[in-house]
């Protein structure tokens, strides 16, 4: 059985604990000292109970944005109302089904530590801190009173107290507090420790929750992350195939255009192979006759005071010129130029003849 277990602490913090344990919506056993561990899977929720004379409770209006606001505002709302630092205190900040104002509960930041020290070296880590006046039904209209497992207290409708003869008699006045029935403290225990009022678990104390492995989500990562690999080697290897049908269908397009231009009736075996050797032939050796000898003659033309006038291409792709020129230096610009355009060139001796200079020029790629 799991449901949840209230813990009260001994009034004069020296006896033992108090314990209901509820389930289904009704307290079902009870005892002293605390509850043996729940052989259940799911433990059941803790809720422990803080003593009315070590909280001091208040209620004011404050901004519902967010648990940050509201404590900073309830922080300045209780400043004027305590004798102590501020900055010692813990102010936690709750919210009612009825009631436009919100409870405020303002403890000892040492106390705290201390009620939860004390617990944790039982093995016991409550997933709430109830003061004990919020777990008394909130009265429309003068005061109740109930007896919380030896912890006497009060509850208005905007205060929460120990009940302690003067200081009851002081606050309540003309107006005497009503005992309530245990079958309505019971109903009401029930209904706060299911949704507390005020949970003084909050900020530097909240507590930790331990974030558990979801073994379904990891194997569902784990099938996602197999998934996304296989399609990414899906896509790569369908890139792969559709660049090989490409090249290949590329490779036989330029076969079946290298065929269609070498002679009818020859052999073909390598179409590609032979259609270079064809230009080959047909052009002449290195980069062929015709841009070779286009390039000299764009060089003889550039250059002032020089002349073509002989050339003869063979084999190799070399074109051996013979050239006038009127000076020494003419003729090294001409053959820098071609050297410029990517060529080799070898000068023979050139000679003087009528006031010209003559010679010869081999240029090969």
């Amino acid at each position: 059985m799991s449901g949840t277990i209230v813990l009260f602490p001994p009034p004069d913090d020296t006896g033992p604990y108090r314990w209901l344990r509820i389930a289904d919506d009704a307290i079902v056993a009870r005892g002293e000292g605390l509850p043996e561990p729940s052989p259940d899977a799911e433990p059941p929720r803790l809720v422990s109970v803080a003593p009315a004379g070590a909280v001091t409770l208040h209620w004011a209006e404050l901004p519902d944005r967010s648990t940050a606001q509201a404590v900073a505002a309830a922080r300045l709302a209780v400043a004027e109302a305590t004798a102590a630092p501020l900055a010692d205190l813990h102010v936690a900040v709750g919210r009612e089904l009825t009631g436009d104002e919100r409870p405020i509960g303002v403890v000892s930041g040492e106390r705290m530590r201390a009620w939860l020290g004390s617990l944790a070296a039982a093995g016991v880590d409550p997933d709430a801190v109830v003061p004990a006046p919020l777990l008394l039904p909130r009265p429309e209209q003068g005061y109740v009173r109930a007896d919380l497992a030896g912890h006497p207290v009060v509850r208005g409708t905007a205060s929460g107290f120990a009940d302690e003869a003067r200081l009851t008699e002081l606050i309540t006045g003309d107006t005497p507090p009503e005992t309530l029935d245990r079958d309505v403290v019971e109903a009401a225990i029930v209904a706060a420790a299911a949704a507390p009022a005020l949970n003084l678990r909050q900020g530097p104390f909240a507590k930790r929750r331990r974030r558990a492995i979801d073994w379904a989500l990891v194997k569902r990562l784990v099938w996602l992350a197999a998934a996304i690999i296989v399609v990414t080697l899906l896509i790569s290897l369908f890139r792969i195939v559709r660049t090989e049908v490409t090249a290949s269908g590329i490779e036989a397009r330029a076969d079946l255009i290298a065929t269609q231009a070498l002679p009818s009736g020859a052999t073909i075996t390598d179409p590609q192979r032979q259609l270079a050797e064809r230009l080959a032939g047909m052009r002449g050796g290195g980069l062929g006759f015709s841009r070779t000898a286009a390039a000299v003659f764009d060089a003889v033309q550039a250059e002032p005071g020089t002349e073509l006038t002989a050339l003869s291409f063979d084999e190799s792709g070399a074109l051996k010129v013979s050239v006038t020129a009127q000076s020494e230096s003419s003729a090294n610009d001409l053959k820098n130029r071609l050297e410029d355009l990517g060529f080799t060139v070898d000068a023979s001796t050139f000679t003087s003849q009528a006031g010209q200079l003559s010679g010869d020029l081999t240029v090969t790629p």
